[in-house]
């Protein structure tokens, strides 16, 4: 096991590749590793000068620009907790994610598709255009902007760089020294069965030890360049990813947003050897029309994950992508992130019918989930794990946390089986998670999110299959008496105030719902109906 913080790591890397590539953006920027730890440091410096302190919460909404890459680096160095902010949020979710994380400064970029994040920064906080003091943030400080523009009462990036220049050397590393590997140095936001997102606390111990593993599971080395297009803040993005990359000497060749063109353009002209995906991911870049001109001779191995990959689409990555050492990765954010990885020589029945077995240092077992009581092999279980990457715990959310991790066991709420060889198999989830081209939609928070329609009653949301996405998100609607409402009306309600991702792709008006006895809806029932009506 590696005891180490996210900066000793770093510049030890840095010292044994300094010329070697380290961030390379196709259309620029490109950083060696010399001239990375260059741009880290001044960063990491001018937080300090800015007044960022151990431990603050720092917080991060853009996605994958340079910038982003720069500030998990210099953050980790000065012993501040990064943020990860979801690209997908709107307001309530950001002023949410504000208030319950204590960020005291946020970084974010102009925007994304369709919303203005400058704006929602003023309309959840009017203060912040003056660049004064929020009475409803009372531990925010400071916002600042990830771009050229100047935007009222926010600071530019370009700022910090220059206030680094006013801190010395050997101030970062008094405070660089003075960090413990057990200290919390990623929060990442990831909802439960309450609705209510839950800030994960990572230690560097925690992530570095799983990066460590991931990458030694793919053979990943000081030759290889890593196409990262899964979004940085994700434990995918910024784990298995990025941090991966800096502890194995790799090149990062990460993609601002992903577009299959851009993906399969920055493995043909940067002769990247890795691709990462979720499944969704993978079937865009096989299915895209120009796939044929792109040279991917280049790639052999890489990761799925965030879904159940499908046998064909698996083969055809394998074949025609030339990735012949693919693996499949199975874990959550609160695992850091990854329990379960196959191996580049697994035979490929258990490359695509199975997620590997335990990753070095982590025990799995498969329980019954009301009794907690350890399986045979191949029963249907809830799966529970335990070792160096169990999260911390939730942030303020004591009560969650001894929920979620029981004397040291956490708990997945993910159904599984596992062989006598140590295989696993995914089966489903013990609550209702839908799982939408990798991202985890939990249907109690868009329940709870509708109920504040005026005109809903009752409201009931289930995942069915999609020939994409693998799931969907379906809203079983009963409106109030006396009133109606369209399918169109209730969809931009949900479009005006919730990410993108959550709102529901088919309304389904009824008059009931399939009850239980003691008055429960019955959900399964209701994914068979919307399966029927649908044609699935």
């Amino acid at each position: 096991m590696i005891e180490k913080t996210i900066g000793e790591i770093f510049d030890e890397t840095v010292e044994k590749y300094p010329d070697n590539d380290a961030l390379v953006y196709v259309e620029g920027p490109r950083y060696t590793y010399r001239e990375f730890k260059g741009i880290v440091d001044t960063v990491a410096k001018g937080l300090m000068h800015l007044g960022v302190k151990k431990g603050d919460h720092v917080a991060v909404w853009a996605y994958n620009v340079p910038e982003w890459v720069i500030l998990q680096f210099a953050t980790a160095k000065i012993g501040a907790v990064l943020v990860t902010v979801n690209i997908n949020y709107k307001a309530a979710e950001l002023e949410y994610l504000l208030k319950q994380s204590d960020s005291r400064y946020l970084f974010l970029v102009e925007g994304f598709r369709n919303v203005d994040y400058v704006e929602t920064l003023y309309r959840i906080m009017p203060e912040a255009k003056e660049g004064r003091k929020s009475e409803k943030f009372p531990f925010f400080e400071r916002a600042v902007f990830l771009g050229k523009e100047k935007h009222p009462g926010l600071l530019n990036f370009q700022d910090i760089v220059d206030m680094g220049k006013e801190v010395s050397d050997e101030e970062l590393r008094a405070v660089q020294d003075s960090l413990d590997c057990h200290d919390v140095v990623n929060m990442q936001y990831t909802s439960g069965t309450t609705g209510f997102p839950k800030g994960v606390m990572l230690t560097h111990y925690n992530i570095v030890n799983n990066a460590y593993w991931v990458g030694n599971y793919l053979d990943l080395g000081e030759k290889d360049r890593v196409c990262i297009p899964v979004p940085f803040f994700h434990c995918f993005g910024c784990v298995i990813g990025t941090l991966n990359s800096v502890i194995h000497g790799s090149t990062m060749v990460p993609v601002e947003v992903f577009d299959a063109g851009k993906v399969l353009r920055a493995v043909h002209e940067e002769r990247c050897t890795a691709l990462y995906g979720v499944p969704t991911m993978f079937v865009r870049e096989l299915n895209h029309p120009d796939f044929a001109r792109y040279d991917l001779t280049s790639l052999r191995t890489g990761v799925m994950a965030g879904a159940p990959c499908p046998i064909e689409v698996m083969k055809r990555v394998m074949e025609e992508m030339h990735m012949t050492e693919v693996t499949i990765c199975y874990g959550l954010t609160e695992a850091s992130p990854v329990l379960t990885q196959t191996k580049r020589d697994d035979p490929i029945d258990k490359r695509v019918e199975t997620v590997g077995k335990a990753l070095p240092h982590v025990e799995i077992k498969i329980v019954d989930p009301e009794t907690n009581e350890e399986l045979p092999p191949n029963t249907p279980g809830e799966l529970i794990a335990r070792g160096y990457g169990i999260m911390k715990g939730y942030y303020k959310m004591p009560e969650a946390t001894a929920q979620t991790v029981r004397e040291g066991w956490l708990h997945t709420k993910d159904l599984a089986t596992m062989d006598e060889e140590g295989y696993i198999r995914i089966l489903g989830r013990v609550d209702d998670m839908i799982i939408r081209g990798g991202e985890n939609v939990y249907p109690r928070e868009i329940e709870e999110f509708l109920y504040t329609h005026p005109k809903i009653k009752e409201i009931a949301v289930v995942g069915v299959p999609h020939p994409e996405y693998g799931e969907e998100v379906a809203a079983f609607v009963q409106l109030k008496e006396g009133v109606d409402a369209t399918e169109d009306e209730i969809r931009q309600y949900c479009l005006d105030n919730i990410a993108r991702y959550k709102v529901p792709k088919y309304f389904f008006f009824v008059d009931e719902y399939p009850m239980t006895a003691s008055g429960k809806i019955q959900k399964f029932k209701l994914r068979e109906i919307a399966k029927e009506k649908l044609g699935r």
